[in-house]
C-alpha cells in the first residue's frame, strides 16, 4: 500500500520511501515529524478527534499547526475505542517511523508504547519526547518548553542581573527538540539500513536545553564559577555580544580578540583606546566593562544602525543590526536565502511560512502544503487501509474517526 506524499515541487526528497506516523502535540514532536515531511517523507498525523491540543488555544496554536504541520496528512482517531485503536496498529504497521511527545504514561495507556509497537514491529524506529525524561523522579511530570527553561539552568544566565530570571522570547526549547528529534530518526534510519533493525528513541526538553549550553556547562564543569545573569555582553570577553545603541534603534557588536578591538578603535578614529590603560587588554576590558560600554555608546550613537553595519562589516569586525520582525522581512540576506515559503493548501490558498534552514544542493526549496484541517485525510487513507465506504459511515457514526 501507498500513502499518497503531500510533497508539491520536485524538490530534492531523500526521504520519499519513508512513513512517519505523527501522534505528538504541540511543537516538539509534530516538528520533529514535519522536519521529515520536508525531506520528502509520508507523513501521517493521527489526532484525536477533537484535534491536535493546539488547536484549541487561540491564535498562537493555529500558528503552531501552521508551523509544524504543514506537508502532513491528517486522520482523526478515537484511540480509546477499540475500532480506532485498530485503525491506528494497522497505519503503524504500514510505516518506519512513530514519533509522540504526549504526557508521560499516555500512549503506555493506550497499548502503543515503544514497547508494545516494536515488540510487534521490530524494525518500526520510535521516537518519545518527554518533559525530564523516562528515567528519573520527574519522568512522571508533564513538561513544557518553560519548564526546561528554567530548570536547565537556561533562565539563571538570561535577563538583567538586578531583575528577574528571563525566558528565552520564544520557545526555543521546543523548537530545537523538535530538530534534534528528527536529528536522531535519521542516525537511526540509517543504522537501519546497516542492521535491518529499528530503534527506540527517547529525549527530553530537559536534556536538549542543557545541550543548548554546552559551552557554558563546559566551562562551569572545568571549575568556572557559577555563571550569572549578566544582561548583554559575555561574563569572559569584551567587548562581546554588546548591545550598543544607534541613532535609530541598536546594534550588537564582539571585537574582543586584540587585532579586532585595534582595528575597531582605528575604524572609528579612537585609535588611542587600543593602548588605554583600561582597555589594553581582554582580561582589562572585563573589568572596566562600564567604562567600555560609555565609549562605545559615544563611538556609535550617531550613526544609524546600517551605517555601522556598513562600516564596521567592512572592517572585518563582527556587528548585527537589532531588527524586529518587521525589518527582518526587509532583509536584502533572508529575502536572499528563500527561507521564506508559501505554504498552498488544496482549494488554492497559501500561507507564508518558514523552510527548512538548510538546502540540498541545487534543489529548490521545497513548496509545502498547507497543514490539514483535523480529519482532512480520514476518508481517503481509510480507503488506503481497505474499508469500505459504508464501514467509514459506521466509524463515523459510532465515533470511533471524526
Amino acid at each position: 500500500m501507498t500513502f499518497e506524499s503531500r510533497e508539491t515541487t520536485a524538490a530534492a526528497a531523500p526521504l520519499k520511501n519513508v512513513r512517519v506516523i505523527d501522534m505528538g502535540q504541540y511543537i516538539a514532536g509534530p516538528g520533529a515529524a514535519m522536519v521529515l515531511a520536508e525531506l520528502g517523507a509520508q507523513v501521517i498525523k493521527i489526532e484525536p478527534v477533537a484535534g491536535d491540543q493546539a488547536r484549541h488555544i487561540g491564535r498562537y496554536g493555529e500558528s503552531m499547526i501552521r508551523a509544524y504541520s504543514r506537508g502532513k496528512q491528517s486522520i482523526a482517531l478515537d484511540l480509546k475505542s477499540k475500532a480506532g485503536l485498530e485503525i491506528a496498529w494497522r497505519l503503524i504497521g504500514e510505516s518506519d517511523v512513530v514519533i509522540q511527545n504526549l504526557r508521560p504514561g499516555a500512549v503506555e495507556a493506550l497499548g502503543l508504547g515503544p514497547s508494545a509497537v516494536r515488540e510487534r514491529f521490530p524494525k518500526l524506529i520510535y521516537l518519545s519526547i518527554s518533559g525530564f525524561g523516562d528515567l528519573g523522579p520527574s519522568s512522571g511530570r508533564p513538561g513544557y518548553d518553560i519548564a526546561a527553561q528554567a530548570e536547565s539552568g537556561l533562565m539563571s544566565v538570561t535577563g538583567e542581573p538586578d531583575r528577574l530570571p528571563q525566558k528565552v522570547g520564544v520557545p526555543i526549547i521546543d523548537a530545537a527538540a523538535a530538530h534534534l528529534g528528527a536529528q536522531a530518526v535519521l542516525a537511526a534510519l540509517y543504522g537501519r539500513g546497516q542492521t535491518g533493525r529499528g530503534e527506540t528513541l527517547r529525549t527530553s526538553l530537559l536534556e536538549v536545553a542543557m545541550h543548548l549550553q554546552a559551552t557554558t556547562w563546559c566551562d562551569y564543569l572545568g571549575g568556572a564559577p557559577e555563571p550569572t545573569r549578566i544582561g548583554d555582553g559575555q561574563p569572559n570577553n569584551a567587548p562581546a555580544a554588546e548591545v550598543v545603541p544607534t541613532r535609530d534603534g541598536h546594534i550588537v557588536l564582539s571585537a574582543y580578540a586584540e587585532e579586532h578591538w585595534a582595528r575597531f578603535c582605528r575604524v572609528v578614529g579612537r585609535e588611542p583606546l587600543a593602548t588605554d590603560p583600561r582597555f589594553r587588554t581582554n582580561a582589562l576590558r572585563v573589568h572596566h566593562r562600564a567604562e567600555l560600554r560609555v565609549v562605545l555608546r559615544e563611538c556609535l550613537s550617531s550613526f544609524t544602525s546600517e551605517e555601522c553595519v556598513a562600516l564596521l562589516s567592512r572592517n572585518q569586525i563582527v556587528v548585527g543590526f537589532v531588527r524586529g520582525y518587521q525589518q527582518v522581512l526587509q532583509s536584502a540576506d533572508v529575502k536572499a536565502s528563500g527561507i521564506l515559503v508559501d505554504a498552498m493548501g488544496p482549494d488554492g490558498r497559501r500561507y507564508p511560512s518558514l523552510a527548512l534552514p538548510y538546502r540540498l544542493g541545487d534543489a529548490p526549496r521545497a513548496n509545502p502544503a498547507a497543514a490539514p484541517s483535523c480529519g482532512a485525510d480520514t476518508d481517503r487513507l481509510l480507503a488506503e487501509l481497505g474499508f469500505a465506504q459504508n464501514e467509514i459511515e459506521e466509524l463515523r457514526r459510532t465515533g470511533a474517526v471524526a
